[in-house]
């Protein structure tokens, strides 16, 4: 039995105008999850049939095509004009949230009350929780004093399940990230039970903007590109 290839959309070799994915008349190319998980896809329509689910996706559609100007124009050329931002508070608002969730890391503390502050003029209650909450010591999760920041210091872990439990407990709508760490903001979005949305993630050193990495990885960042042969 021939074996089945691993979607990898990532490697596709076709045009956008050629993709089966954008063009229904269109080809696929090798591990093409549209062409081989048909029945996934099916299984995944069928959810859309959930009335909140259909509304939730209806309105996400919605917000992505306001964010371009000028769609009624002949040749029609894409031209964005919302930041992410925007389309946060407007997409709360599409779907009637009054409540929101700020969830955001100590490093970070600047922007999240500059946010908070854009959020409530715009008519929601936000609540917001840091990253430190409780300050809880790191070797409550076993991590040994070489492999703190600060050794020798009291040095509070990141705790994002409280921070889920939080924002649970407040009853929030929709949740907004801004700077987790890499595993911290996946903790949250085991925890929390309201929708999350990211506004920015942690990335040290390139101010929050980690794409700055993959647009240079043929210049400074090359040293990111591992030697032939590594697997680490």
């Amino acid at each position: 039995m021939k074996k089945k290839e691993l979607p990898d959309c990532a490697r596709c070799s076709l045009t956008r105008a050629e993709r089966v994915c954008l063009n229904r008349r269109g080809k696929a190319s090798r591990g093409c999850p549209t062409a081989q998980g048909k029945k996934l896809i099916e299984q995944a329509k069928s959810q859309y049939a959930n009335p909140d689910i259909q509304e939730f996706a209806r309105q996400a559609s919605i917000q992505e095509g306001e964010c371009y100007a000028g769609r009624d124009q002949r040749p029609y050329i894409l031209h964005p004009v919302k930041t992410r931002l925007e389309e946060i508070g407007e997409f709360a608002k599409k779907m009637g949230y009054i409540r929101l969730g700020l969830v955001f890391c100590v490093g970070l503390a600047r922007e999240a009350r500059i946010v908070s502050d854009l959020l409530e003029r715009q008519g929601f209650e936000v609540v917001s929780v840091i990253c430190k909450i409780g300050s809880v010591p790191k070797e409550t999760i076993a991590v040994r004093e070489h492999e703190k920041i600060f050794i020798g210091e009291h040095e509070a872990m990141c705790n994002p399940i409280a921070q889920a439990m939080i924002v649970n407990d407040a009853k929030v709508q929709f949740n907004v990230l801004l700077g987790l760490c890499v595993g911290h903001d996946s903790l949250f979005f085991k925890y929390a039970e309201a929708p999350t949305t990211v506004l920015a993630v942690k990335d040290r050193v390139t101010g929050h903007n980690p794409l700055a990495a993959v647009y240079l990885l043929d210049s400074y960042y090359a040293r990111l590109i591992p030697l032939r042969g590594t697997r680490d």
